[in-house]
């Protein structure tokens, strides 16, 4: 296999598998109320809110939940390439997730207490935290390590799992 043919693979592979922490986030496998492990997070129950009325439940969960899978190559499709450096929107994508997450828990937090209790938003909270650690050293690591396709890989991958997973939990009614 040719070092393209190889990262074109690992890429697919990883892009696909997005599609785990978008399942578990959505909670297809649970009861559909937001858990510490479905949190329902932004990037994939706002669009199933939003075409909630073209499609049965279990359907539109289930093309929803590839929704991360599509932006993750599409904000990168260098790396079907196995490109290395790091484009620099993505330090822009993340700054702005993070003051956005940062607003949404003030905006939300009344109502997350309210009708999913303090402990689980304290917890979500906490979550989000770990994961944004997580992320920032992966970004500083790149900054501070000569680009290398993996690391490339693995914090778009990190960071797409973050979004697909815990980011802009549902806090709050459900409809």
């Amino acid at each position: 296999m040719t070092p393209q043919l190889t990262s074109r693979f690992v890429t697919l592979v990883c892009g696909i598998g997005l599609i785990i922490p978008a399942s578990i986030g959505l909670g297809l496998l649970g009861s559909g109320a937001p858990t510490l492990i479905s949190a329902l997070p932004g990037l994939t129950i706002v669009p199933a809110f939003l075409l909630a009325g073209l499609f049965r439940d279990a359907a539109l969960l289930k093309i929803v939940a590839v929704l991360p899978t599509l932006l993750f190559f599409a904000w990168n499709p260098n790396l079907l390439r196995g490109e290395a450096k790091l484009p620099k929107r993505s330090y822009v994508l993340f700054s702005t997730a993070i003051v956005l997450s940062a607003v949404y828990f003030i905006a939300s937090w009344k109502w997350g207490i309210q009708y999913q209790g303090i402990r689980y938003v304290h917890t979500i909270c906490a979550i989000n935290l770990v994961w944004i650690g997580f992320v920032a050293f992966a970004f500083a690591l790149s900054l501070k390590r000569s680009s290398s396709f993996g690391l490339n890989l693995f914090l778009h991958w990190i960071l797409f799992a973050w979004l697909a997973w815990y980011a802009f939990p549902y806090l709050g009614e459900l409809p």
